[in-house]
């Protein structure tokens, strides 16, 4: 007879609104500065928007910062060393940026030369999100409603779950493989699904794999 969660697994999905906040920069410099005043909500938005936004790609680490360096004032290196930032290593939005921080300030102390400013309208301009969660219809109870679920869900949803998860507690987790393991105890399926590089799949690709790994899983007699 098939094992039933105690706690079921709900489905939410991401809703994003952009807010301006009004800050600029022109330089490097003054990036810096903007991205040591910014909150979290500033942070979310220029470091994660690339991986909801353009699902259909592989993301590659992409972010607005390290967009803005390379083709905007065409710091071509600093822009790589941005770019190189894995957000998913980070536990917090605070470590995000701090990494960024750090980053621009070894480049800014290694290239003491005065830095390029770029023309008026190619300026960076400061974004915040603003953040909702919302219930879907699908819900969990086992392996296969899982699978099922997973499968109608929107990539908002998958989103939320494996990227902004890491995000909170327990920190570096995602929803995914801490239910399995909560509710199963099961440290296979979590194990695979939390080695899963997000990097290296689109948002439907990831999809697919951890699809894979609940199919492979149900046949080898787990939750039965």
């Amino acid at each position: 007879m098939t094992v039933k969660a105690r706690e079921p697994f709900r489905f939410r999905s991401r809703v994003t609104l952009p807010e301006v906040t009004g800050r600029k920069a022109f330089t490097i410099a003054e990036l810096l500065e903007g991205i040591k005043r910014a909150d979290d909500a500033v942070i979310y938005y220029h470091t994660h928007r690339f991986i909801k936004q353009f699902h259909h790609l592989v993301p590659e680490g992409a972010n607005d910062f390290a967009y803005w360096v390379t083709n905007t004032v065409q710091a071509d290196r600093l822009g790589e060393e941005l770019t190189s930032i894995d957000i998913v290593r980070y536990n917090s939005l605070s470590d995000i940026k701090d990494a960024f921080v750090g980053m621009i300030e070894r480049h800014l102390a290694e290239n003491p030369a005065p830095q390029r400013t770029v023309a008026p309208g190619r300026e960076f301009h400061f974004m915040r999100a603003i953040r909702f969660s919302l219930p879907t219809a699908c819900e969990a109870v086992d392996y296969p409603s899982f699978e099922d679920c997973l499968r109608d869900v929107s990539p908002s949803s998958l989103y939320l779950h494996v990227f902004e998860a890491r995000l909170r507690p327990p920190y570096g987790v995602d929803d995914f493989s801490h239910w399995f393991r909560k509710e199963f105890g099961d440290e296979q399926v979590g194990r695979e699904i939390s080695r899963l590089d997000p990097y290296s799949y689109t948002l439907e690709g990831l999809r697919a794999r951890i699809i894979r790994i609940i199919e492979k899983r149900l046949g080898e007699g787990a939750n039965a």
